[in-house]
């Protein structure tokens, strides 16, 4: 999603805005096809909240590589904290 979401802001910001949704929607639309299923699957092997939490870091991670090497951003100390926020949900959440 991190793409359909953010990658207009580069490469679609001469185009008008309904192109730019629609590109996104269709980038989202493979995204979901993908997701939907990868959900399913791992409901069966872990708890919602746990998914949920999988999810976010998964995402996080995704953003920062979108960040640096799509939009040219500089990773900085935000990233690391964000990342070190999220390991530490991690193990609340999976903690016996």
């Amino acid at each position: 999603m991190t793409f359909a979401w953010y990658g207009h802001l580069r490469d679609l910001r001469e185009k008008p805005l309904w192109i730019a949704i629609a590109v996104s929607w269709g980038i989202a639309f493979f995204e979901y096809c993908v997701q939907v299923p990868a959900n399913r699957l791992g409901y069966s092997a872990v708890t919602l909240a746990q998914l949920k939490i999988l999810q976010e870091i998964v995402t996080l991670v995704v953003f920062a590589g979108f960040a640096v090497f799509w939009m040219g951003e500089k990773l900085t100390w935000n990233y690391a904290a964000a990342g070190l926020c999220m390991c530490a949900a991690a193990w609340f959440m999976f903690r016996a």
